[in-house]
């Protein structure tokens, strides 16, 4: 199914907001609770699955919804439609501060690979599954790594991820990260996990234990605040700010 064209802008820098803009009869999938606002003529359903195979039966979409939910995604999406004669828009925003990264789907190869919290919403027809690494590394050793996203299509998509997101371009090249600041990968980039050399590094680096390993041809997104990073210094700070405010009173 080819994806529909839909338009977008993204309003704001820190904590942006995603404005789609859909002409008459298209239509824009997205996470449930991700919706902002929307115009008057935007129609919307929770549906059971992406809709990006029209004579899929419910067999089917159970066993696609199923695999999604083992990356802790809802077994439903959200689609909104331009159901009026003009153009109408539709919001959507993150939950945390970052960027909203657009990602034009016919230039990387037609597929996306993405941590399990990074998708936002993406043109109809846009197929969504899950992908597990191919290295046993990454299965016994990455965490959260081991499930991705796959977003297959022709359409724009839409991630999100935390503080400021750097897009590389590998060219035959390998690229060592940071687990957590791993965002997403384009087809023709291989993924693994490998052990942080040497023991001093392993205990007194900070840096973890284990870094993602992208090898090949393609692009890249890092994020430079995992918002589970960010969690753990509100989680450490919670005592000493509750402190503060019982001194203050």
């Amino acid at each position: 199914m080819q994806c529909h064209e839909v338009d977008y802008e993204i309003v704001g820098s820190s904590m942006p907001l995603l404005e789609v803009e859909l002409d008459p009869g298209e239509t824009v999938i997205a996470e449930a609770g991700m919706m902002n606002y929307m115009e008057d003529s935007i129609g919307y359903e929770t549906r059971m699955g992406d809709g990006s195979d029209p004579d899929q039966g419910l067999m089917s979409k159970l066993f696609s919804a199923g695999k999604r939910m083992l990356t802790g995604e809802s077994l439903f999406m959200t689609h909104f439609s331009n159901q009026g004669a003009d153009k109408q828009r539709v919001a959507f925003a993150a939950p945390y501060p970052g960027d909203i990264v657009p990602v034009n789907m016919a230039e990387i190869g037609q597929r996306l690979y993405c941590q399990k919290d990074a998708f936002l919403c993406a043109a109809l027809g846009t197929r969504l599954s899950v992908a597990f690494s191919k290295k046993l590394g990454a299965g016994f050793f990455g965490g959260e790594g081991f499930i991705l996203q796959k977003l297959e299509g022709d359409g724009m998509a839409f991630i999100q991820a935390g503080g400021t997101v750097v897009r590389k371009e590998l060219n035959n090249e390998t690229l060592r990260v940071d687990t957590g600041c791993l965002v997403g990968f384009s087809e023709g980039v291989s993924y693994d996990i490998e052990l942080t050399k040497g023991m001093k590094s392993m205990l007194l680096g900070g840096e973890g234990l284990w870094l993602a390993t992208l090898s090949g041809t393609g692009s890249v997104w890092i994020q430079s605040l995992p918002f589970s990073r960010l969690a753990d210094r509100i989680i450490a700070a919670a005592p000493e700010l509750g402190g503060s405010r019982q001194g203050e009173s």
